[in-house]
C-alpha cells in the first residue's frame, strides 16, 4: 500500500497535518484496577517491607542488574531509596498488588511530554512472585490504557539496556515496535548502556489492546492458571 505524503507550498515532503491536537493530562494518582492486579502510588510505609521481602525471592539479585540502582543489603536502606522514589513526580512510580492486594512489583512512568503526547514506561521491577503469571501482562494493559485510553497520547516508549535481552523480549511480546539502538547512551553502575528504544502509538493501540484482552480473559487459562494461548497466538488469531 503506497503511503501518500502531504507537500507543502515548496514541493518538501512534510508531516501529517495534527489540527485538533490538544495536550494530555499528567497521568493521575487513582489506582489502576483489573482482574489479577492493581496499580496503585507507591507508598514506602505501606508498601516498602512487603516489596524488599517480594525482590529478595531473586536470591541471586539478576533482577537489578540492569536497573541503574540496587541491589540493596537490608531493607532499611530499600525503604530509604523507595522514599525518594515514591516522591517523584517524574519518574511517576506505582505500586504493582496482586489479587490479595500484595506488593508484588514497581513499575512508573517517566518522560513525561503532555505537550506532545508522549510517555515512557520504565523502572520495571517484577519479583518472582509475579513473573510469568498474568499479573505482569495486566499491570502494562492497565498502564497502556490509561495512557492511550484515558489520557489520549500519541506515543508510548519502552527504553532498556540493548544487552537486556529478557527486557528486549518482553517489549516485542506487549507488542511495542523496535526503532533502533542509541550507542553509547548513558553510563549507570559504571559501565556502559547502549540504549534499545521501542514504542507503541494510538493508531497500533486498538490492536494490541483486542490482543491483551484475549490473552487475559479467563477463557485463556485452565483450573491451575495455565495459559492455553501464548500472547503471540492471540495476535495472530486476530490478524487471521
Amino acid at each position: 500500500m503506497t503511503i501518500s505524503i502531504p507537500r507543502n507550498s515548496l514541493d518538501q515532503p512534510v508531516g501529517h497535518s495534527v489540527l485538533d491536537w490538544q495536550p494530555c493530562e499528567r497521568p493521575a494518582d487513582t489506582p489502576m484496577q483489573g482482574r489479577y492486579c492493581s496499580l496503585v502510588r507507591t507508598d514506602v510505609l505501606a508498601h516498602g517491607e512487603a516489596l524488599f521481602e517480594a525482590f529478595a525471592r531473586d536470591t541471586e539479585h539478576g533482577n537489578w542488574t540492569y536497573l541503574p540502582y540496587g541491589p540493596f543489603d537490608n531493607v532499611h536502606d530499600f525503604a530509604d531509596w523507595l522514599s525518594g522514589a515514591s516522591a517523584s513526580a517524574d519518574p511517576l512510580f506505582h505500586t504493582i498488588l496482586d489479587a490479595r492486594r500484595q506488593p508484588v512489583g514497581l513499575a512508573s512512568y517517566l518522560r513525561l511530554e503532555p505537550r506532545v503526547g508522549t510517555i515512557e514506561v520504565g523502572h520495571l521491577h517484577f519479583s518472582p512472585l509475579m513473573q510469568r503469571t498474568p499479573v505482569a501482562t495486566e499491570a502494562m494493559y492497565l498502564m497502556m490504557e490509561r495512557v492511550f485510553d484515558e489520557l489520549g497520547y500519541r506515543r508510548y516508549e519502552w527504553k532498556c539496556d540493548a544487552l537486556n535481552a529478557p527486557s528486549c523480549a518482553a517489549a516485542l511480546r506487549f507488542g511495542f515496535v523496535p526503532e533502533g539502538i542509541f550507542r553509547q547512551a548513558t553510563v549507570y553502575k559504571n559501565r556502559n548502556r547502549d540504549t534499545a528504544w521501542y514504542s507503541i502509538i494510538d493508531s497500533e493501540w486498538p490492536a494490541i489492546k483486542r490482543m491483551m484482552q484475549t490473552w487475559l480473559s479467563p477463557e485463556n487459562f485452565d483450573q491451575q492458571g495455565k495459559q492455553l494461548r501464548r500472547l503471540s497466538s492471540c495476535r495472530d488469531m486476530l490478524l487471521a
